[in-house]
């Protein structure tokens, strides 16, 4: 089935008035809502973004907290879902976090990041160990922050938790690595960055909007979409266009041999295409070719 949702995403530095933030924040998911978004995910520890890392065990609040109690409130206002990071204080350990603020106001869950920088550890900043992925009402989602991104144990773990969309919470851009990861484990990547250059970047790795204009973007991506090899998938275009027609999109990038077929048609989904066609998924295709050469290798081996 056709499954569109609106992601909207926030790039800019917030105010140091703690009130006056929160209050910028909750227009800015107002406005979001008004264009359509169901989630919208701003910029790394943006509440608490500036205080030196040095005041961090003073600012840190525990999940929920000040900052995103008062968020949530505003998550069940607009019935929207809000990514809010934070610096959480969990016992005695700090951890850089996003949370998963549902359309009810409630915590659905949240993301501790992974891979945080020397910086942060020697201030005491705990690494998360699990590459969450949180179920929505309109897929699941995944998370990363900042220095997560030049790590690939953390977009693995997305890509085998199932994440079809995964939300980039950073201070820096990591443009062209976006486009790397979304490209190699087929999701699409959505950035919010202290300062400018966000990015919503889909599956093939195409920039479908920036940050350039203004603070705030928004755009409606279809779920139900999938990124396939070209090898032994291609040839069968034609039957699929056959039966099917103008409820297909196919998005070629030749140079890399592979395509992203999505489906518009409302109670068909784009698994049930790859099944019906006998399409092999991209995670099967490198599967059976690692296999492959293992068996040969063994097989040398023993001669």
């Amino acid at each position: 089935m056709s499954r569109y949702v609106t992601v909207a995403s926030v790039s800019h530095s917030p105010s140091a008035d703690t009130e006056e933030m929160l209050t910028q924040a909750a227009q800015y998911v107002h406005r979001a809502k008004l264009m359509g978004a169901d989630v919208i995910v701003f910029p790394e520890v943006y509440p608490h973004l500036q205080a030196t890392i040095k005041q961090w065990p003073e600012v840190a609040e525990t999940l929920p907290g000040p900052t995103c109690t008062r968020m949530m409130q505003v998550a069940a206002q607009e019935s929207c879902y809000v990514l809010w990071p934070l610096v959480e204080r969990r016992g005695e350990r700090l951890y850089n976090t996003l949370a998963v603020l549902d359309r009810q106001g409630q915590v659905a869950g949240a993301y501790s990041k992974m891979f945080p920088t020397t910086g942060e550890m020697e201030a005491g900043v705990w690494p998360g160990e699990e590459a969450t992925v949180v179920e929505t009402d309109f897929g699941r989602i995944g998370m990363a922050i900042c220095f997560d991104m030049n790590w690939r144990p953390l977009w693995e773990g997305l890509a085998k938790n199932r994440a079809e969309v995964v939300f980039f919470s950073s201070m820096y851009r990591g443009s062209r690595q976006m486009q790397a990861w979304a490209f190699e484990f087929g999701f699409y990547l959505v950035s919010a960055i202290t300062g400018e250059l966000g990015q919503i970047v889909d599956q093939t790795g195409h920039v479908l909007k920036t940050s350039h204009q203004d603070v705030l973007i928004t755009q409606t991506i279809n779920l139900n979409r999938r990124l396939l090899h070209l090898d032994f998938n291609w040839d069968k275009l034609d039957a699929m266009l056959g039966k099917y027609g103008e409820d297909l999109t196919f998005d070629l990038t030749a140079p890399e041999g592979r395509f992203a077929l999505g489906c518009k048609r409302e109670y068909l989904s784009v698994e049930d295409i790859i099944d019906e066609f006998g399409l092999e998924r991209l995670e099967d295709y490198w599967a059976r070719v690692i296999e492959m050469r293992e068996a040969m290798l063994r097989v040398g081996h023993v001669q």
